[in-house]
């Protein structure tokens, strides 16, 4: 009895498999009619406020070069509050960061510094970042998809004798991290 049980499980198996096998060796010579989103992680740094970070994409897209605060025409963007153009060694896209970057600057208003007495402060804002329409190239032609990102200011201000610490002083070092996973189909 254990051997009939054992012999059509063993068939069963081998049919399966070769079902698989050949379902596989199909869907490999067809190509989709729209590739699947992948995961991601983006990860942008820069030691100041300008509009150039260095930027990694891992996962879905393994990558990396500059990101840059761009306007929809392509002109650099200094305000960051347009689109971020991820230009890397593969090609191009662009994020749509205007409403993270209202986000940060209303939080940067009302939080920094989150500590007065040494001049300094960090904080974060996240929220979820489209990438814009027509905006890839090279291996990122067609890109969609979206981020939830986090950027995160670390800062100390120089302090102004006898004057309160209030975000308004020079910034004497700062780190901005702009973080957080995706899903991207191109």
């Amino acid at each position: 009895m254990t051997k009939k049980l054992f012999a059509s499980t063993t068939a069963a198996v081998t049919l399966a498999g070769l079902t698989i096998l050949g379902c596989s060796a199909a869907s490999a010579s067809a190509k989709p009619a729209s590739a699947p989103a992948s995961a991601a992680h983006l990860t942008a740094y820069s030691p100041d406020d300008g509009p150039t970070q260095q930027v990694i994409v891992t996962g879905a897209v393994a990558d990396y070069g500059q990101a840059v605060s761009v306007n929809p025409d392509g002109t650099v963007n200094p305000e960051h509050n347009s689109q971020l153009e991820l230009k890397l060694t593969h090609g191009t896209f662009r994020l749509d960061i205007a409403s993270i970057d209202k986000a940060f600057v209303a939080a940067m208003a009302s939080r920094f510094p989150t500590d007065p007495a040494t001049c300094s402060g960090n904080f974060a804002v996240t929220q979820q970042v489209p990438v814009v329409t027509g905006s890839g190239t090279g291996s990122y032609k067609g890109a969609d998809g979206s981020f939830t990102l986090t950027i995160a200011l670390d800062e100390v201000d120089k302090p102004t004798p006898g004057q309160p610490c209030n975000g308004t002083q020079a910034f004497l070092s700062q780190a901005i991290v702009i973080t957080g996973p995706g899903t991207l189909k191109f």
